[in-house]
């Protein structure tokens, strides 16, 4: 028989301690692999607040802050037709220039760039999704 008070049913099972965890979400619509982040992500329960980035480009200012100190280069798009031409991959560009063609053309930056909890995850990362 059930204690007093209870229905004698099983609590419903635990959501995930993410569930509702609020995350900026940088991106671009149309972008494969930010549309494979959005929905793993969705799928368990963080709350997206999204910038396009073709829309809504990023500052050399925001891109300094974002960087911070991690290395700029991780923040490169190996994808981008700019990336290959100017053989970035041998020849890295420095910070301030990264910066201001990331600033000046958006398809430069990995993307998703995901934000939440002091963390910045780039790309379709689930293991730096599950730390956020």
């Amino acid at each position: 028989m059930p204690a007093a008070g209870t229905t004698g049913k099983k609590p419903p099972a635990r959501r995930a301690k993410k569930h509702g965890k609020v995350i900026k979400f940088l991106h671009k619509p149309n972008c494969t692999t930010c549309r494979k982040a959005r929905s793993f992500m969705e799928r368990r329960g963080f709350q997206l607040y999204f910038r396009d980035l073709a829309k809504d480009k990023l500052s050399s200012i925001e891109l300094e802050k974002l960087i911070g100190n991690r290395d700029h280069t991780d923040f490169l798009n190996t994808r981008n037709e700019t990336y290959r031409e100017e053989e970035m991959k041998d020849h890295p560009p420095s910070r301030s220039k990264a910066i201001r063609m990331m600033a000046k053309e958006p398809n430069l930056i990995r993307r998703p760039v995901i934000l939440g909890g002091g963390r910045v995850v780039l790309g379709f990362d689930k293991d730096g999704i599950a730390k956020l």
